[in-house]
């Protein structure tokens, strides 16, 4: 298996994001998602006027990834539009872990350099599918 290219990944979540529609919190968020035979999926925030129905970028490029029947990830990045680091939401974490919970992330944001981390320890103790058999 090949390195990630995680510069690569970033530049092209910094690219989405200038997608996302984000009339309210004026936040704009992307994500590339790698899979494992190497395609990168994006997604970009939603947002909604019904706040609670807004899709964040994380869930926008891994639905766009398993709709193309993709189930397995190597790694995310995301990058946001604010000063600060933002990190994937809890519901975000616990979608990832359903198909990789081992996955390497890079986050960045406009003020804030890179920095990686492994999904297994933003999410510790994470209902996975095997604890509903």
């Amino acid at each position: 298996m090949t390195t990630v290219d995680f510069d690569a990944l970033l530049e092209a979540a910094h690219g989405v994001a200038q997608a996302a529609y984000s009339p309210y919190s004026e936040v704009r968020v992307g994500a590339a998602l790698l899979d494992d035979a190497g395609v990168v999926h994006l997604g970009c925030n939603v947002e909604s006027a019904s706040y609670g129905a807004t899709i964040c970028a994380e869930r926008s490029a891994l639905v766009a990834a398993v709709s193309k029947g993709q189930r397995s990830f190597r790694a995310l990045a995301i990058w946001a539009s604010p000063q600060a680091r933002l990190m994937p939401c809890g519901i975000c974490r616990q979608m990832l872990v359903e198909f990789a919970p081992e996955l390497e992330l890079v986050v960045a944001s406009n003020g804030a350099g890179p920095e990686r981390y492994n999904l297994a320890d933003l999410l510790p103790g994470a209902v996975r599918p095997e604890h509903l058999r």
